[in-house]
């Protein structure tokens, strides 16, 4: 019998490698955590592993992908407008997601941890702008999504460089006008 990858047996398993993954990655850097470590500490086989994630980058980018969604809180911006509120939200989600990995210290990772974040922002960012615009233009919506999620995920970036001395909300305000006159101005 074979089982679908909705049963709940399957997404309870495929949970509880995640699970196990993140307690490791609490422990060990990532590039000593081994496909043994994991299926031990879930308690599973290498085969249930293997049904689940082709590797363990796959797991990786699994894994951060649904941390990062949870920081993001998805189902909160599909009613949302990309307002004050919203930008501050997310830039907040995004930058508390930073700091939680760099203290599980992922290094050398940076580029699957800022694609992640890209295409999450991305997809959220499209989501909200074909919901608000007022035009027909989705390859306009996608085109500013794209401008957006590398926006915010290079003031994270630049916001962690400078040493998280002020606030996430604090840092972003400033540019917050810019944003929404620019977001007005396409709508």
């Amino acid at each position: 019998m074979t089982q679908s990858k909705t049963d709940p047996r399957v997404l309870r398993t495929r949970r509880l490698i995640m699970d196990s993954f993140i307690e490791l990655s609490a422990k060990k850097e990532f590039k000593d955590i081994t496909i043994k470590d994991i299926t031990t500490e879930a308690m599973i086989n290498r085969a249930t592993f293997y049904y689940h994630f082709e590797d363990i980058y796959d797991l990786l980018e699994k894994a951060l992908s649904e941390v990062l969604l949870v920081n993001l809180n998805e189902d909160v911006y599909k009613t949302d407008k990309l307002n004050e509120e919203a930008f501050i939200r997310i830039f907040t989600a995004i930058t508390n997601f930073q700091k939680s990995l760099s203290n599980r210290c992922h290094r050398g990772y940076e580029d699957t941890i800022a694609r992640i974040i890209r295409e999450q922002l991305e997809i959220i960012f499209y989501k909200m702008l074909v919901k608000q615009s007022t035009t027909e233009d989705k390859e306009a919506s996608k085109i500013n999504a794209v401008i957006l999620s590398w926006g915010i995920y290079g003031a994270s970036v630049e916001w962690k460089r400078k040493g998280m001395t002020i606030p996430p909300e604090n840092f972003f305000k400033p540019s917050i006008p810019y944003l929404l006159s620019g977001i007005d101005y396409g709508s």
